[in-house]
């Protein structure tokens, strides 16, 4: 099989897998509002025109602005901070790709491959790409984490909560764990190079993978976890500039993705506590992280209309949970589609002409 016929191969097969967990994902969504629907709304569904007003339009899109502009931004000067500029437009891009890919993968892995894949397509080493994107990672997980216990233990809608009664023993164990993988990633990378030689090993011995690949894969682990390793060094050695505002840049991303719960039930004439709103999604967020759903779909939704249930009257409890969905994730997927199919012609078209 000549390479180009076995790279087609590839491409038909991620394609098919894509398929698999956007049907899968929009199936576990489905379920998920039905959930909310059957259980807490009390069959309960009414469109409200406010949402429809000027003002809430106009909130909407600014906060939609903030949002993905400091999504961009946050990774933008982490790869500052190792010594890499990408081109602000290619930035813009790489968001919505992430969206996209993080949503519609189990575990939000998806997201992570694709931004190495998309930032090495523009220059970044792989090694590089997977510290920038690790540590962007990292940084919105030290505010979500640092935070989730708080609100857990202060917030009074979530005492009476059976969920957190159930996961309260697990939250302690899941955070430590979470935590010390991402310090072993991050100050002992090379650990990692042993059991990832492992994993090749066994790819291969499943006939997987051809032996040139293996050899090359072997090869390329070593390499860049290597690389990998001394960039976390170099980033806390980078600009102080860039550093500052790649964690300034993390809190207004977090802020504005827990901000939109608060904005629409303003649109709707409640008295918000926006504290405790943010608090509630803090918690869910914290929830999502260890969803296996692609995109936590059918869990977040679930969790959503768990925690807002006693704030949101019944006929609004689903419309809020839909527009909050919709509005931080699926018109963010769509947009990635349409701009990865873009950006894929665009790049074929490119190899062919070369």
């Amino acid at each position: 099989m000549t390479a180009s016929a076995e790279e087609e191969k590839q491409y038909k097969a991620s394609w098919k897998r894509l398929t698999l967990f956007s049907l899968l994902f929009i199936l576990l969504t489905v379920a998920g509002f039905y959930a909310i629907y059957d259980h807490f709304s009390g069959r309960s569904l009414t469109f409200d025109a406010r949402l429809l007003s000027p003002p809430v339009i106009g909130a909407v899109l600014l906060l939609l602005g903030i949002y993905f502009t400091a999504d961009g931004l946050r990774l933008y000067y982490t790869l500052r901070a190792l010594g890499y500029r990408i081109p602000k437009k290619a930035m813009a891009k790489l968001v919505f790709i992430n969206i996209f890919f993080s949503n519609i993968t189990p575990m939000a892995t998806g997201g992570g491959f694709a931004q190495v894949w998309f930032l090495h397509e523009h220059g970044v080493p792989i090694g590089r790409a997977t510290a920038a994107t690790t540590i962007r990672t990292v940084l919105a997980i030290f505010f979500i984490f640092s935070l989730t216990p708080l609100f857990l233990l202060t917030l009074k809608p979530l005492q009476d909560e059976a969920i957190i009664g159930d996961i309260g023993a697990a939250l302690a164990v899941l955070i430590v764990l979470y935590l010390l993988f991402f310090a072993i990633v991050l100050l002992r990378a090379h650990w990692l190079i042993g059991p990832l030689s492992y994993l090749c090993k066994g790819i291969h011995k499943l006939r997987l993978i051809s032996p040139e690949r293996h050899l090359r894969w072997q090869y390329k682990t070593r390499r860049e976890m290597l690389r990998f390793s001394r960039s976390f060094s170099e980033y806390c050695r980078g600009s102080k500039m860039a550093i500052a505002l790649s964690v300034f840049f993390t809190f207004i991303f977090l802020l504005s993705l827990f901000s939109f719960p608060a904005l629409l039930m303003w649109g709707l004439d409640y008295n918000v506590d926006y504290l405790v709103s943010v608090g509630l999604l803090v918690v869910t967020t914290f929830i999502m992280y260890f969803a296996p759903t692609p995109g936590a779909s059918g869990i977040s939704e679930g969790v959503f209309g768990s925690f807002f249930n006693d704030i949101l009257a019944n006929q609004h409890l689903l419309l809020v949970t839909f527009s909050w969905r919709f509005l931080t994730i699926y018109l963010g997927m769509l947009l990635g589609l349409v701009i990865l199919q873009r950006y894929l012609v665009q790049s074929a078209k490119v190899r062919v002409t070369q």
